[in-house]
């Protein structure tokens, strides 16, 4: 068991909440954020729930020194916050393209400015995002969104080597499609049928950021299912 301390953001949706069970069953103190208020209510009684909108980067700050100032400096960091859109390259708009990576990319980038200097201050951390396989392959009629999510696989690049000197591992794991409400609220029954469910992407996650995860840093892991 330890007694270190994780931030999971986004934790309100599916895939952040079985993040936060599995760190908590890790023996992490855990800091849950989200703009979701009832989502929050539905984390685990120990777990501190600070409501925030990480798209904007005051409020990253705010919810990172939140958590500093009541549990004291992430060890962890995982990011779950993202955003879906279906589009053509030629049809996209300057709104949906702003949407795209002001969900997709900002909050990691805003994030990691905020916990940075702690996890620096305390000789390390880890921290990972949510990417796509649609960031890594080209896919037709997703482009905002497989373009956000092609800058956030280079963001982890980039992190990668201005970090790991510090001790910070930075990583994301990739899945195709996850298993979750919405997701099944709009697309047919057979696409969801190949979704892979967010406890097994939250265990890939959660396998990244802990000890186990010690050898890898820049990595954008495949998690597609079958």
């Amino acid at each position: 068991m330890t007694e270190r301390v994780a931030l999971v953001v986004g934790a309100g949706g599916p895939l952040g909440r079985s993040v936060v069970d599995k760190l908590v069953a890790a023996g992490y103190r855990v800091a849950g954020a989200d703009r979701n208020k009832d989502g929050l209510e539905a984390l685990p009684p120990q777990v501190l729930r600070v409501p925030g909108d990480a798209t904007d980067p005051e409020d990253a700050r705010r919810v990172v020194e939140t958590v500093v100032s009541e549990l004291g400096t992430p060890a962890v960091l995982v990011n779950t916050i993202g955003a879906y859109g279906l589009g053509e390259a030629l049809a996209a708009t300057p709104d949906q393209l702003r949407l795209m990576m002001d969900v997709n990319l900002g909050p990691a980038l805003w994030l990691t400015q905020a916990v940075v200097p702690h996890m620096r201050d305390a000789g390390g951390g880890s921290i990972a995002f949510v990417s796509s396989r649609w960031g890594a392959e080209a896919e037709a009629g997703v482009a905002a969104y497989s373009l956000s999510k092609a800058a956030l696989n280079h963001l982890v690049v980039v992190l990668n080597h201005e970090l790991r000197e510090s001790g910070i591992r930075v990583n994301a794991v990739a899945p195709q499609l996850i298993d979750t409400p919405l997701n099944r609220s709009f697309l047919p029954a057979d696409v969801m049928a190949h979704a892979t469910a967010p406890e097994a992407i939250a265990d890939q996650l959660v396998h990244l950021v802990t000890d186990a995860g010690g050898p890898v840093s820049g990595a954008v892991l495949p998690a597609y299912g079958f």
